[in-house]
């Protein structure tokens, strides 16, 4: 047996041990991101200037999406992981073909996007004015590059996480955060416009973020130089990327049509919006993201090797824990949203105002965080089965439904109703990608067992919300210290659901070493 294979084996015993590295590292990762968008919010407020800044920032966020850390790094891994079981010479020459192609490829894309800054930054942001417009190009001609050192640094990360290697490729990130902050709080003094070194600052923390993993790659990556873009590997690796590259675009296009319908609104709005998305998007980077991501090289060495019955139970165990997870995180931010968010962000330019616009946002996305959630762990499956038109497919019609229902609740709704229909797309999603992922693998997902712990995470999360409010008012009357406040309602929350999933046998000592009952 290889010893690629080995491993894999090995650690299929230990997936909830690389879920807690993934979700440790990422947590450091977002708890950096935290205090990048604390600096942010204390130096900027939700000034216009940030407005122009999120719009500038807005298309290399979706190159990054596209090209890198989203179709490139999971398209990469099911590949390189098929060349890695075969023969480490076949995996070295196609990671090294992929990354000659990219050093090609990366700068072209770079220079496009300065070049037609001028063309494209007016219609993500046609509510803006001509200033502000102006000042949104100068930014992006100092963000793009971010795109190319990103890429790269995703490479890095897809060829670790093929050897089962997660922790460094998910802390990467923190070199970037720490970049964005160091431009907010020092860089920007240095500009008579402070938010030019918030954009040098972003900057700096994309190359920080490559150069960060690139003494931890080296052993995995035997590099010399291969241009052959025909290669039968680079064939699949485009066939695999291009429709996943559709659906995120289809996913990115949302994001893009949000910010500019939120444009026209007052002044701030896709600042507020940015926040609330900043703290939706903290359970699903740390503890979905983390649980996809872990159990993606498991699932394409399952699937490679047709081992069905492993594969189901693989995918069974990320639904279950993406759920166990995410349900009391709803409940948890929904009920302390209001004092989170103003211990975080209520600081300088950001006042109470912002506080209860940025709240009115993240109540509605809540709606749809489970959904996100799921669709992460499915998406998964799909790529470890090396086909992505399905998901595609679901994507454009979900981009249909964003866009809808965007345009039918922005007018009662203000920029809730923006929030609502993000949430609205998340639920169908999940839905639609269930299904979908049911009938590939001819089966049932959801056993009667399933259904009853799910049942029991959603009661025992329910409760767990409505005991830490009463917990949280009782702790206002009695500590004048928000942050304590704020900690121990969190604690008691957390303390409370752990409990009772423990005593309800929805953390059970078994689930942990999953693959032993699997070999």
């Amino acid at each position: 047996m290889l010893r690629h294979e080995r491993r894999l084996l090995s650690s299929k015993g230990n997936l909830w041990r690389s879920v807690g590295l993934i979700a440790v590292a990422t947590a450091i990762s977002r708890v950096s991101g935290l205090f990048r968008d604390v600096s942010i919010a204390d130096v900027f407020g939700t000034s216009s200037n940030l407005d122009a800044y999120i719009i500038a920032f807005a298309l290399p966020h979706l190159l990054r999406s596209l090209f890198a850390e989203g179709a490139l790094a999971n398209a990469f891994i099911p590949v390189f992981s098929t060349y890695l079981s075969q023969s480490r010479e076949k995996a070295d020459r196609f990671a090294s073909n992929v990354l000659t192609l990219s050093l090609f490829a990366f700068p072209l894309i770079v220079g496009l996007g300065i070049w037609l800054a001028p063309h494209y930054i007016p219609f993500l942001a046609d509510g803006f004015s001509v200033d502000k417009q102006r000042l949104a190009i100068s930014l992006t001609r100092i963000t793009f590059p971010f795109i190319a050192l990103v890429g790269l640094a995703a490479l890095a990360m897809g060829i670790q996480n093929s050897y089962g290697r997660f922790f460094v490729p998910a802390f990467a990130p923190v070199l970037f955060n720490l970049g964005v902050i160091s431009g907010a709080l020092l860089i920007s003094a240095q500009f008579q416009r402070p938010i030019y070194g918030l954009a040098v600052g972003a900057l700096l923390g994309g190359l920080g973020q490559l150069l960060f993993q690139a003494p931890f790659v080296r052993p995995y990556l035997r590099y010399h130089f291969v241009f052959d873009p025909f290669d039968e590997g680079i064939r699949r690796l485009v066939r695999l990327m291009l429709p996943a590259v559709l659906g995120l675009i289809v996913i990115e296009v949302n994001f893009l049509v949000d910010n500019k319908l939120a444009s026209h609104l007052s002044s701030g709005s896709i600042a507020a919006l940015q926040y609330a998305s900043r703290l939706f998007q903290l359970p699903l980077g740390v503890f979905a993201l983390s649980i996809a991501t872990a159990i993606l090289p498991q699932l394409a060495h399952q699937a490679a090797r047709a081992r069905h019955e492993e594969f189901l139970k693989t995918l069974r165990q990320g639904l279950r824990s993406a759920a166990l997870i995410l349900l009391p995180a709803i409940a948890g931010l929904y009920v302390l949203g209001v004092p989170i968010i103003r211990l975080l962000f209520q600081h300088g330019q950001f006042q109470a105002a912002d506080t209860l616009r940025t709240w009115s946002v993240l109540q509605f996305l809540l709606i749809g965080l489970l959904g996100y959630g799921i669709s992460y762990v499915i998406n998964r499956a799909f790529y470890a089965l090396q086909e992505t038109t399905r998901p595609v497919q679901i994507s454009v019609l979900i981009m249909g439904v964003n866009v809808l229902s965007d345009y039918l609740l922005i007018g009662p709704l203000g920029l809730r109703g923006l929030a609502l229909a993000t949430s609205i797309a998340g639920l169908i999603s999940m839905i639609l990608l269930f299904f979908a992922v049911q009938h590939r693998l001819r089966t049932k997902l959801l056993t009667p067992v399933l259904g009853a712990e799910l049942l029991k995470m959603l009661l025992i999360a329910g409760l767990m919300g409505l005991l830490t409010h009463l917990f949280y008012s009782w702790l206002v009357l009695w500590l004048g210290y928000e942050l304590l406040q704020v900690g121990l309602a969190v604690l008691f929350g957390t303390a409370f659901y752990g409990g009772l999933a423990w005593w309800g046998g929805l953390l059970k000592r078994e689930m942990l070493p999953l693959a032993r009952r699997q070999t």
